[in-house]
Parts: structure tokens; C-alpha cells; sequence
């Protein structure tokens, strides 16, 4: 029988990559990279690779399961100023009427230096709105050049009838529009009409470059339909994009750290992606990654995207000197100054030379240096170079150079400054892991993380040029993703179908946390993913009345788990006492059910050689070895479904801390099956009790599950 393959495209702005993976085993079976084509459109780049790697690996279209596509597009379009004239038709009435007309207002957005999103306002009371009043609200915005339609109105998100109306209009008359309600389902008009400007001014060039992509993979005779990444690491149908394209916004990072997600086994750690230009810093806890609101030229959106910190220190970082003293690395790389990698040249290209200093952009200081070989060609110092020069560079890896070239190259600098090559090329790198240390201290800080069980791992082509160094700096393990510098493309093949609603409800019942869990499961079933896959958590914020639905599924069943290969009990239990800091003889196991295990750690300490204290920590840790969830002085408890009103009931009224005011319930992670469940947000028992019935309602009676507990 054939083989069923998934395919992943990752258009970058200078390259396109793209992987063929295997359904069953999700082995990379092929890879490829070419120069992303902007003059033909990426579509004709899209279309040649893939032809490319189905030809030389004998897949007809019959075999492609699955197809997906990441684009950094809607994020160089912001970075750039690439954007639509967004026309807002603000709406509200009565007492609420005045604000809503300053809400809805959004004036320019300056997305880069002198580069801004334009937008036009009109404002109609809704006790006015007609037919007439719409379509001359409409005619006034197209003759003040507006391209693209927003119909934001106060409360849309509990009746959505103005915006529609708008909308209906605006559809009637072939323009491109967007309301609020399809972008946000929170309160906070300003955010949610923000919001909705930069995903209207996003729509003409994503529906043009969406309908050219889709046109390529139908052409070529693939019936699978074509996914695209999103900003929160899952994939969604091309329809969904034309609506809300700024879904996309960002997806190139997400795709990075899902991929190394689903070949590594971490818990805690820093994922770094590396390129030429710059790293993308991002924290995964408990096994996932971390989310948090975007922002669009400094203003805060309604957008949930990953939580990426990135800095121009990567692999083609240009060294900077000034007064014959090594003053900086970066931000500028070799290929803004038209440069090679001085490390990655030939034996012989590079046996001496002189130092050159250069401007690489018009207004850059000319302390950015290059050496002219011996035949009078330019290349450019860079940290890759130091990189390899210090030794950090494994054997056969992506970013391993010539160290011949390196050396002469370093040690014409060296001889400039005074110094040896390799203090030169000590001293640089020293810089860089400056800059890195300080963000990563801030990402430690900012989610807690454990520093005794944080792992450092690298993806991207130049990652091994800072992963390891960085880590021998600051003391913590590290590795490099598997197929690292494929780590994006492989994360956009292998992604599922995500979906996510917020809703602004205080204190939810049992009713809203239903709704919202069917409606999500609706939306998500459209944007691609096959029912029976769904998985949805519910969480619910109490500071900010926030009610949340994340949901996520397959496009047809995945039957494989990247990391299912199964770990015997005593390697699980050794990675607990590591996890927890003890020793193995005082790390026990305590109870399995589904994928999940318990184990706990009695941590003795001496104080003053005389006295001894004990401190209990235990850990949940799934049957691949990763552990999700590490707590001191947590409690635990396994329970049949059908007992959950008596055992559950009274471990948690247990655990409750009663005052005369309230009574503050602990904090609780359920586990069941496959699933963890986070229930940290809920304020009330009834609350969590709700949640969880919800969520369990189609185990049996006699199926387990265990709950962990802390304050």
C-alpha cells in the first residue's frame, strides 16, 4: 500500500521550505529549500517545490493527507506599511453613543518609522440606521480612499445585528469587510474595533495571496484542503483566513516551537529560533507554550499569539568596532551588507587580508567590519564565526564552517585590536550572550520557571551558534530540536486544527461554560478539523470576567503521538526525582491512570548538622517522560467518575481555606485519559465542580482520574 504523507510549505522573505512527512511514522521523508519567488509570486515557489518533492519521492496527489502552509506575510506586511486603508463605521446610541464614537475611532497606527495603517470614521447612531444611511456612510469612506469595511458597534458581541447589517451592504457591493464580532467576543470596544482595523487592512493582499496558494495546490490535483499556521501554533482552513487573516500574524514563530514540541520531550525550557538575522525567544511550562495579546504598532489587540521576545542576535550578527575596541554585535547581519560568512568560505578564499568598516544601511555608523581577503573580496565578521572559532559548533551541523578561513580571518582582526583571534572572537560572543541572558532572566522571572530543571533548545539553522554557549554560561542543559534547521516547516506539517473564543461573562454558569464549549466545537469543525479529534479546555479568569474556550483537533485521525515511545517505570521515576531535586531512593510512585503518573519526593535537609527538615514535592509525569506538572507541598487524590460528588467533593472542601469573608478553594490540575486539565482559574467549588462534569461527561462511571491540589 502507498504511503500517506503530510506536506508543510514555510515561506519565509528570502527562502521557501518545504517537508514531506510521513503520516504513519511522522519521519522526515524529504526536504527542500529555494529562494522564495517575489517577482512571480510565492505561489510559483509554492508550486515548484512541492512538485519537486512529490516527483522525487513517487507521492501522487491521492497520498497527500494532509497540506499546510506558513507565511510570515501578514507580518512583514505590518512591518513594512503594506497595509489597506481601513473606512470604520462606529456604531452605538443613546448614553452610550458618545463613547462609542471616541471607541471606535481608532486614527492612524504607526506600524513602523513613517510608515502607518490609515483609516477614516464615520459615526451613526443605531436608532438612525437604515439602508440609506449605511450606504452613505459607505459611499463617504470610498471617496476618502478607504479599502476595506469595519462595522464595529458597542455590545455587538451580545447582538451582532447593526454590524451585520453593515456587513450585508458592504457584501452587496462587493467590498472587502470585517465586523468586531467575528474578530473578538470581549467587552472592550476600543481593543475590539483596534483589533478589527489591522485585521481589515490585512484582507486584500491575504485573500489575493490565499486564492493564488489554493488555486496552486488545486492545480497540482491535491484534494486535501490547504491549511494555514496561525499565531497560537495550531493551522486553519484558507477560508478562515480570508476572514481573519491576522490569525496569521506571527505563525512563522509559533511554528518553531510547535515543532520542536511534538519531537522533544521538554517541560520546562527556552526555545530559541536562530536565522541569519535574528533569534526568537519563547517559554514552554508544563509542556506547552505560552500565549499572551499581541501588539500592533505599541497598541495592545484582542489577538492571542504566542509570547515571542526577539533580538538581532543571530548567526550573520555583524561584529561592530569602534576605537580599536569590540563595541557590539548586531544589530545588522551580513546579508543587509551584501556580505558572506567569512567562516563559511573555502579552503584557501580567505588566507590574510585587512580590516574594512562599512555603513550597512544609509544611516548606520561605519564601525561595522569586514575583512578584505588577499584577492580583494569582502566578507563579513560574524558570530557564526566566533561561534565556530570557540568551539560551539558541532560536528555536521547546519551552522559548522570552514575553521581554516575562521582562523585567518579572526586573527586579522586580532592583530587590528592587539589581541588573539580567539580573545577577539571570545569578546563578541561575551556580548551576545549579554543580550540573551537578560531576556531570558525576564522570561524566568516573568513565568516562574524552575532554573534547576530549565533546558535550553535550539531550532533554526543557526541555533547551535548560540544554544550551547548560552547554556554553558548560565548553567543549564541544552539540545538541538531534532531536523533543527526544518524545525518551522515541520511544525506547520505536523500542526492541528486550533480554535480559541474569550467571552466576557462574570462568574459563568454551568450553561455558558456549555455554550461556549458547542460553539467552539462548531467553529473548529469548520475550519477543518474532524469532530471526533476535538479536544477542548475551558478556563475561566475571575480578575478579568473572562471566559475562555481553547479547542483543538485533527484534520483526519491521527492515530501516532510523536512521542509515544512508552519509558519503563524506572526511567520515569528517575526523571521525577530530577524534576523534583532528590534523590531517586526518596522519589516514589504513587498512582498511574491513562497516559499519566504520580510520583513524590521527601526532600531531607540538615540545618546546622544537628536538625533535619523534610519538604514533600510531587510531580505528574506522562508516559513519554515529560513532566507537566511539579508542586511542593501539593496534595493528591484517584477517584472513580461516578465518585466524584463524595471522594472529590470532600479532598477539595479538605484543602479549602475558610474565613469568615469567603472560602478560597486550592488550585487544581485534573487528569484523566490524554487529557490534563487546568482548573487554576476557578474562584468558586461550584465553579470547578461545573467545569469539570462538563469536561468528563462522556467517561464512564468507572473510569479514573486523579487530581492534584495546592494553594
Amino acid at each position: 500500500m502507498q504511503k500517506k504523507v503530510r506536506i508543510g510549505i514555510d515561506v519565509g522573505g528570502t527562502f521557501t521550505d518545504a517537508v514531506l512527512i510521513d503520516n504513519d511514522t511522522y519521519e522526515v521523508m524529504a526536504k527542500r529549500k529555494i529562494p522564495t519567488t517575489h517577482k512571480e509570486g510565492v505561489a510559483a515557489g509554492i508550486v515548484k517545490i512541492i512538485s519537486e518533492l512529490m516527483q522525487e519521492n513517487g507521492v501522487s496527489p491521492d497520498d497527500v493527507v494532509f497540506i499546510a502552509h506558513g507565511t510570515t506575510q501578514a507580518t512583514n506586511a505590518l512591518l513594512e506599511g503594506d497595509v489597506a486603508s481601513v473606512g470604520v463605521i462606529g456604531m452605538g446610541t443613546g448614553m452610550d453613543a458618545r463613547s462609542a464614537k471616541n471607541e471606535t475611532n481608532v486614527k492612524d497606527i504607526e506600524l513602523a518609522p513613517g510608515k502607518y495603517l490609515r483609516s477614516n470614521h464615520i459615526f451613526i447612531d443605531t436608532k438612525d440606521l437604515n439602508d440609506k444611511v449605511i450606504d452613505e456612510a459607505v459611499d463617504e469612506l470610498l471617496q476618502k480612499k478607504s479599502e476595506v469595511i469595519v462595522a464595529s458597534a458597542a455590545y455587538s458581541v451580545d447582538n451582532p445585528a447593526d454590524e451585520l447589517k453593515v456587513m450585508k451592504k458592504a457584501e452587496e457591493r462587493n467590498l472587502f469587510h470585517t465586523g468586531g464580532h467575528e474578530i473578538s467576543q470581549l467587552y472592550g470596544l476600543k481593543m475590539r474595533t483596534r483589533t478589527a482595523v489591522v485585521n481589515a487592512s490585512l484582507i486584500p493582499k491575504m485573500m489575493e495571496t490565499a486564492n493564488m496558494t489554493e488555486q496552486a495546490v488545486l492545480d497540482m490535483k491535491i484534494n486535501s484542503n490547504l491549511m494555514i499556521m496561525r499565531c497560537d501554533g495550531g493551522v486553519m482552513s484558507i477560508n478562515e483566513v480570508r476572514k481573519r487573516p491576522i490569525l496569521t500574524m506571527l505563525s512563522g514563530l509559533a511554528a518553531g516551537v510547535a515543532g520542536a514540541l511534538m519531537y522533544e520531550k521538554i517541560s520546562d525550557g527556552i526555545f530559541f529560533e536562530a536565522g541569519g538575522t535574528s533569534v526568537d525567544i519563547s517559554v514552554i511550562k508544563n509542556g506547552k507554550v505560552m500565549i499572551k495579546y499581541a501588539q500592533v504598532g505599541g497598541h495592545k489587540t484582542y489577538l492571542q499569539s504566542l509570547d515571542v521576545r526577539t533580538l538581532g542576535v543571530a548567526g550573520g550578527s555583524m561584529v561592530r568596532v569602534r576605537d580599536k575596541k569590540i563595541v557590539d554585535i548586531g544589530p545588522r547581519s551580513a546579508h543587509i551588507a551584501g556580505a558572506e560568512y567569512e567562516c563559511f568560505q573555502e579552503d584557501g578564499a580567505i588566507t590574510g587580508g585587512s580590516v574594512k568598516f562599512v555603513s550597512p544601511r544609509k544611516d548606520d555608523p561605519a564601525e561595522y567590519v569586514l575583512i578584505t581577503a588577499q584577492d580583494g573580496k569582502d566578507y563579513s565578521y560574524t558570530l557564526a564565526g566566533a561561534a565556530n572559532l570557540l568551539g560551539y559548533i558541532p560536528e555536521g551541523d547546519y551552522a559548522r564552517g570552514n575553521l581554516n578561513c575562521t582562523k585567518a580571518s579572526w586573527k586579522v582582526l586580532g592583530d587590528y585590536l592587539g589581541i588573539t583571534a580567539e580573545e577577539a572572537a571570545g569578546q563578541v560572543m561575551k556580548l551576545a550572550l549579554k543580550k540573551l541572558e537578560t531576556v531570558v532572566n525576564e522570561l524566568i522571572s516573568e513565568y516562574e520557571l524552575d532554573r534547576k530543571f530549565i533546558t535550553l533548545v535550539g531550532g533554526g539553522g543557526s541555533c547551535a551558534v548560540v544554544i550551547n554557549a548560552l547554556a554553558e554560561h548560565m548553567g543549564f542543559k541544552w539540545k538541538l530540536a531534532k531536523n533543527a534547521p526544518y524545525i518551522s516547516t515541520i511544525g506547520v506539517a505536523l500542526a492541528m486544527v486550533r480554535e480559541q473564543f474569550e467571552r466576557t461573562i462574570v462568574n459563568p454558569t454551568e450553561e455558558d461554560i456549555k455554550k461556549i464549549r458547542t460553539d467552539i466545537i462548531e467553529k473548529i469543525v469548520k475550519s477543518g478539523a474532524k469532530e471526533d479529534t476535538v479536544d477542548v479546555s475551558i478556563e475561566i479568569d475571575s480578575q478579568k470576567n473572562i471566559l475562555r474556550a481553547i479547542a483543538a483537533g485533527a484534520t483526519e485521525l491521527r492515530q501516532k503521538d510523536l512521542n509515544s515511545a512508552n519509558i519503563g517505570k524506572v526511567e520515569l521515576q528517575e526523571i521525577s526525582a530530577q524534576a523534583l531535586g532528590a534523590e531517586i531512593i526518596d522519589t516514589s510512585f504513587v498512582f498511574e491512570t491513562g497516559r499519566w503518573n504520580v510520583y513524590k519526593a521527601v526532600i531531607k535537609k540538615k540545618l546546622l548538622g544537628i536538625f533535619s527538615s523534610k519538604k514533600e514535592s510531587l510531580c505528574v509525569i506522562d508516559r513519554e517522560g515529560v513532566v507537566r506538572l511539579k508542586k511542593e507541598k501539593a496534595v493528591c487524590i484517584k477517584f472513580v467518575k461516578k465518585n466524584r460528588k463524595t471522594e472529590f467533593n470532600q479532598f477539595l472542601d479538605e484543602n479549602t481555606i475558610y474565613s469568615d469573608a469567603n472560602a478560597t478553594i486550592p488550585k487544581v490540575f485534573v487528569f484523566y485519559r490524554e487529557k490534563m486539565l487546568d482548573l487554576t482559574g476557578m474562584q468558586t467549588a461550584e465553579q470547578l465542580y461545573s467545569i469539570l462534569d462538563v469536561e468528563t461527561e462522556a467517561l464512564t462511571e468507572q473510569e479514573e482520574i486523579i487530581a492534584v491540589a495546592y494553594k
